[in-house]
């Protein structure tokens, strides 16, 4: 396919995440996500971050399959979690779950410098590899246990978590700074919630759940 019908198929994804986002107005108590974010979405090329063989579906308001039994995210959810960040130009963000690193792209085309932490180490290496083609220079992939978030450069304006624990890792929270926000699904996987938690300036954490979804379980390294 043309890069100009891949523009196409963009804007047509962007149409579906916004009328996806008026039927969800009760839960989320708007109609609308941040204009700032829609544009972003926009522009990034999901089609680079998706199989071969899938790319006539990469805009697609649905998950697809990607490697390692692992999906790239529903375009609406991205889009969602990434609004309910409230993400500013120049902030640091910490992912965890890089997958091949689409929703990486999303938070770097907002300004954010990215950390991504992605234990399997195959898609780890296919996501530094597609984001550096890309030109996404202000994203930095690292593969370890995501639970432990990535202290060295902690702490985080914000925090987006792209697999569901089943409770909130502790270290998370430990490192997201005084103000921050964190979005992240958890629960077990007939029972998610995507869950925005807020750290106020005193260090007080608040957390309310934001609607029910069904990610893969965030996995934790193999022992011995």
């Amino acid at each position: 396919m043309s890069e100009a019908e891949f523009a196409a198929m963009r804007q047509q994804m962007v149409g579906e995440i916004t009328l996806h986002t008026v039927l969800q107005t009760g839960r989320l108590g708007k109609a609308a996500l941040s204009r700032r974010v829609m544009e972003a979405m926009g522009r990034v090329p999901r089609h680079a971050f998706v199989r071969d063989d899938l790319q006539q579906l990469a805009y697609a308001d649905t998950p697809l399959p990607s490697d390692c039994g692992k999906t790239i995210s529903q375009p609406f959810i991205v889009a969602l979690m990434t609004d309910l960040l409230d993400l500013q130009p120049g902030e640091r963000v910490l992912e965890v779950g890089t997958g091949w690193g689409y929703q990486s792209a999303v938070l770097a085309e907002l300004g954010a410098r990215v950390y991504s932490v992605e234990l399997i180490e195959p898609l780890a290496r296919e996501a530094r590899r597609r984001l550096a083609r890309l030109g996404y220079a202000m994203v930095e992939v690292r593969i370890g246990d995501g639970r432990a978030g990535w202290p060295e450069h902690a702490p985080y304006d914000k925090i987006i978590v792209s697999a569901a624990p089943d409770w909130v890792p502790v270290p998370l929270l430990e490192q997201l700074k005084p103000g921050g926000r964190m979005v992240i699904p958890a629960g077990m996987s007939e029972l998610q919630q995507l869950l925005l938690i807020e750290k106020d300036t005193a260090g007080r954490l608040a957390s309310r759940a934001v609607l029910p979804v069904r990610f893969s379980m965030l996995e934790e390294p193999e022992s011995g």
